[in-house]
């Protein structure tokens, strides 16, 4: 793994490599391609990013999804679960360079296993494409990986988290399947059933994902935990959809999430840590 967090110099391009004085090279010495991306004023990265967005009719959505994605990402997967609208044409048109994958199946468990196997990235961030995510929380994600963490999970009750689209159902409903996985498989998390998250690539031999739903983004919560990897929450803000309606049902979804997680409750083999 060649995570690298460096600290930006003021007045000093970090995609210039220093000198062995410590001073940037001189005239005649040019940039090295990709050995660090620009992530702000302060930090830089070499670690290529992928971003996965899975979508399904999601024409109206994406121009806000693709306005807050920084432009120092190394590439924005599209899963296109078959749209019937312009979709794809307004990604393409968006954010050209954009990698399109056809999804064989149905789902959005098995859409991001899709999106996944396309990345190229070291690290892979999930993205929803309905609006509801900030893509400059990005800058977050990464910055949790590159100083240890193997899985960065977003949560909207950590401190300085927020959301704007649950019903009272849906915050009982999750804060309850919460506890029952804090309790079963020893995490410590303050939010289960939320997909923007971000992992080196390396998590996905170690959590070998087989679901097609919603509930994907649970079991992946549980695995990390049992593989022994280092779990960090990164404060998140979701917002309501803008346009369209979800697929998501709090009591057909719930009840799925819940045989997620009493199947892995009988497979426990390991324990992580969350910060």
């Amino acid at each position: 793994m060649s995570s690298v967090l460096r600290p930006a110099v003021s007045g000093q391009d970090p995609l210039i490599a220093p000198s062995q004085n410590g001073n940037s090279q001189g005239a005649g010495v040019g940039r090295i391609p990709g050995q660090y991306r620009r992530i702000s004023s302060h930090l830089a990265i070499a670690p290529p990013v992928s971003v996965v967005i899975p979508a399904m009719n999601e024409a109206e959505n994406l121009p806000y999804v693709f306005k807050t994605l920084p432009d120092w990402i190394h590439e924005v997967i599209l899963v296109d679960g078959n749209s019937t609208d312009d979709t794809v044409q307004v990604a393409r048109d968006l954010w050209p360079g954009i990698k399109v994958v056809k999804q064989r199946g149905k789902g959005k468990g098995d859409a991001l296993i899709s999106g996944f196997a396309a990345a190229t990235g070291e690290i892979i961030v999930m993205v929803d494409a309905d609006g509801s995510a900030d893509g400059n929380e990005i800058v977050s994600y990464v910055s949790a990986l590159v100083s240890g963490a193997d899985f960065a999970k977003g949560s909207r009750f950590a401190n300085g988290g927020g959301t704007d689209d649950m019903t009272p159902v849906r915050k009982l409903g999750n804060r309850v399947l919460c506890a029952v996985v804090n309790a079963k498989f020893g995490a410590r998390y303050t939010d289960l059933c939320y997909g923007y998250n971000a992992f080196w690539r390396h998590c996905l031999d170690k959590i070998d994902l087989d679901c097609t739903g919603f509930e994907v983004e649970t079991l992946m919560n549980i695995r990390v935990v049992k593989a022994g990897l280092r779990v960090q929450e990164i404060p998140s803000h979701e917002y309501v959809r803008i346009h369209g309606m979800s697929n998501l049902s709090a009591v057909r979804d719930g009840l799925r999430v819940l045989r997620v997680i009493l199947k892995e409750r009988g497979k426990r083999h390991g324990r992580g840590a969350v910060s």
